[in-house]
């Protein structure tokens, strides 16, 4: 089953003629993707890649082609109108690549998102979501946004991260012994952000096809410490856990603009050390994090 996407999703690209939009498109059309249209002001009426229908707006994509996810490649200075756009015009899934989205914008779209139950912002800063097919190089899926296909195989573990490059060292240990991915899910690091490690991994719980977890995060806020809790009292499938930063001073800025130490919990030992007690199972380093999955899971 997967979670969020599956090779039936419709998904349309906000800012598809972009270098970075375009390049990405086109890799998720020749993974399998079922990308239904593009958007992009003014040049509504053409065709990307031959195929690919634009539209002037998101309403008048999801009108003409039903699409129910969208993948967003729009520059920061007008990606949190986009990520709105998307949203009134009854988007289910969003994913918001794009990164530098100044945060005053990003708590305007959660003030007007709110808590609404029927739209699921994935990002910004993210690299997006991936759910393998079951063709050659697990061609057939669903990749939606700059996650490389190639590295992924249809499977039983499910991939949550908060870093792009981590996410992708994960799911390449795992290929390469031998074990696929249900759906991997790049949370993106920026501190306003629209999916939590604790909502991936309530969705994997449920999912009948993930049968174990690897979550991957970094100093900065008390989200992995959320997900781990919960996971004691509630979730039923092995995890392993990676935390980076382990060498960042106090108060340092690490890549991420939501990756700053403030409180106790906020370090990388603090939060190992909350995980371990809460049942998972810790890689010391990024080099072994499906090797310690796998004792965990006791493959």
């Amino acid at each position: 089953m997967a979670i969020l996407i599956d090779e039936n999703t419709k998904v349309l690209v906000q800012g598809i003629t972009g270098a970075f939009g375009a390049r990405h498109a086109k890799l998720s059309l020749e993974y399998g993707t079922k990308i239904v249209a593009g958007v992009t002001p003014m040049k509504g009426g053409q065709k990307f890649e031959n195929t690919v229908p634009i539209f002037d707006t998101v309403g008048e994509a999801v009108k003409e082609t039903g699409a129910t996810a969208s993948a967003i490649f729009v520059p920061p200075a007008f990606a949190a109108d986009a990520i709105l756009e998307a949203a009134d015009a009854g988007v289910e899934l969003i994913v918001c690549i794009t990164e530098g989205i100044p945060v005053m914008d990003m708590m305007r779209v959660k003030a007007t998102m709110g808590c609404s139950s029927k739209v699921r912002l994935v990002g910004p800063n993210c690299p997006g979501l991936v759910t393998p097919g079951h063709g050659e190089k697990s061609h057939g899926g669903c990749r939606i946004g700059i996650a490389p296909g190639y590295i992924h195989k249809r499977g039983n573990v499910g991939v949550v991260s908060r870093s792009g490059t981590l996410t992708y060292e994960a799911v390449w240990q795992l290929t390469q012994l031998g074990y696929g991915q249900s759906t991997c899910v790049g949370i993106g690091g920026d501190p306003i952000n629209g999916t939590s490690h604790l909502d991936v991994l309530k969705m994997f719980n449920d999912d009948p096809e993930t049968e174990a977890i690897i979550m991957i995060g970094e100093i900065g806020g008390a989200a992995e410490v959320e997900a781990a809790r919960w996971a004691k009292e509630n979730c039923t499938k092995p995890i392993a856990g990676f935390i980076a930063g382990a060498t960042a001073p106090p108060g340092r800025r690490m890549g991420h603009a939501g990756a700053i130490v403030g409180g106790a919990e906020d370090t990388a030992q603090a939060k190992k050390a909350i995980l371990a007690e809460c049942g998972i199972a810790v890689a010391e380093t990024p080099g072994v994090m499906a090797k310690t999955l796998l004792e965990k899971w006791g493959k």
